[in-house]
């Protein structure tokens, strides 16, 4: 996992919330992750560089959202292996393929549930991919 992917955590509402920093969250005041009992819900997490910039590639992108992703599980006591559920919107379907392989790599054995969906266009004009993840830990 990458080393520039820095997560805070704090409490709110009884809650854990996890924060990648991102300018929308707190424009749309929403947090990357939630956590709430044994419940980690992570937010739509688009493939953005620590320098705002995005791979030109859907599966490069896809790598990277999953990273974030990862960290944000990761930093309220989750792992990888409780990830139950992926939602993933792309604006290419036909690249599924790279999302696939991407995917693959971090849940070939862990094999949660799954969606992809082709969208018309992400919150930024150059991110191609957005993924959700659930998970329940213990």
């Amino acid at each position: 996992m990458p080393n520039d992917i820095n997560i805070t955590v704090t409490d709110r509402a009884g809650r854990q919330c996890a924060s990648s920093g991102s300018k929308w969250e707190p424009r749309m005041g929403y947090s990357r992750a939630v956590r709430s009992g044994n419940f980690i819900a992570v937010t739509g997490t688009v493939g953005v560089n620590a320098d705002g910039t995005y791979a030109k590639s859907m599966g490069e992108q896809t790598r990277r959202s999953l990273a974030i992703i990862q960290a944000a599980i990761e930093a309220l006591g989750g792992q990888l292996k409780h990830v139950i559920r992926t939602r993933m919107y792309v604006t290419d379907v036909s690249k599924w393929e790279e999302v696939a392989a991407a995917h693959g790599e971090m849940f070939g054995e862990i094999r949660p549930a799954t969606t992809i969906v082709e969208v018309a266009r992400l919150i930024d004009g150059d991110a191609v991919i957005e993924i959700e993840a659930d998970a329940i830990v213990g």
